[in-house]
């Protein structure tokens, strides 16, 4: 059956800077391909943490040059990486179109998604930006005042606040693009922060959690399915013990059971889990797949990954 899909590209599907981004997105623009030419409705989501920390480090470095450019806030460092992740994913995924004889556009969107300016997450910086750091560097930043944090066992990052998404401003956009047939790539690296001030949109030092966001987007379009996708088949309980077991299927009260246990790793499965689980919760019938982006036209078809329904 034919499914309107919110595809989220987790950061395997993107590399991790310019020349592997580039070659990454070629392969994820195959898998992306074969779920359109199976008659899928899709919209696009991407991460852009090691991007988004990439870009503010260069802007921070050229503020001490003698041009003193200046240091430019969050939220426009994450506009800019939707424009050049999405430049890189719409060229490679219309060229794949292209040579399997469809002409579909593909069209990047620069969107803003609204948060409330009073979230705690504001006072408490836990999402992981840039690349990895040693202890050392880690041990630096932190002297000089800049939040960092040992991430999921894998080394220490930056983290800036994440704030809850509570609306996609383009949701009628990306709907219009949708309904005539085209391919949007929208809300990228969570969506550009932004807190409602009257009729303006104030940037807001935040970014967002590309999977929560982009289960607000699949909810608000009334897409059949989230897919998140990510490094790792299915999801597991008791990871990385002897007792480690991927699951098939969770319902979304397994799923929240999982979560108070502690299963998940902050940071790394958690939020997708949340995500998945947000999604299949909003309305009867929704599920939502976390699987690898390779298999998921098998996960589609219940073949693999982990679903998570209500």
């Amino acid at each position: 059956m034919k499914k309107r899909i919110v595809l989220a590209l987790g950061g395997n599907a993107l590399g991790k800077g310019l020349a592997e981004q580039m070659e990454a997105v070629q392969a994820t623009a195959s898998a992306i391909a074969d779920l359109i030419e199976e008659g899928h409705q899709l919209v696009v989501t991407h991460g852009n943490g090691p991007q988004v920390g990439m870009i503010q480090q260069a802007f921070e470095a050229a503020a001490h040059t003698p041009a003193h450019s200046p240091v430019l806030p969050m939220s426009v460092c994450v506009a800019l990486s939707q424009g050049y992740i999405g430049y890189d994913l719409q060229n490679a995924l219309r060229e794949t179109l292209r040579r399997r004889g469809s002409r579909k556009t593909v069209a990047s969107l620069i969107t803003q998604v609204r948060v409330d300016a009073e979230d705690p997450a504001f006072l408490r910086p836990d999402k992981p930006i840039g690349s990895f750091l040693s202890k050392e560097v880690a041990d630096s930043l932190a002297a000089q005042g800049v939040a960092v944090r040992e991430d999921a066992g894998r080394g220490w990052r930056r983290v800036v606040a994440s704030p809850e998404p509570k609306e996609i401003i383009e949701l009628e956009a990306i709907e219009a693009l949708l309904n005539g047939g085209q391919i949007p790539v929208a809300i990228g690296g969570g969506g550009i922060p932004v807190i409602a001030q009257g009729e303006r949109l104030k940037g807001a030092s935040a970014v967002i959690d590309k999977d929560r966001a982009s289960a607000v987007l699949a909810r608000d379009l009334n897409a059949d399915m989230l897919i998140i996708l990510t490094a790792v088949e299915k999801v597991a309980v008791n990871f990385n013990t002897p007792q480690q077991r991927g699951l098939d299927h969770m319902t979304v009260e397994e799923a929240r059971r999982y979560i108070a246990e502690g299963q998940f790793a902050p940071g790394s499965m958690l939020p997708k889990v949340e995500a998945a689980v947000a999604f299949a919760a909003s309305r009867p019938g929704r599920t939502a797949l976390i699987t690898l982006l390779e298999r998921a036209r098998e996960g589609i078809a219940g073949l693999t990954g982990t679903t998570i329904s209500g």
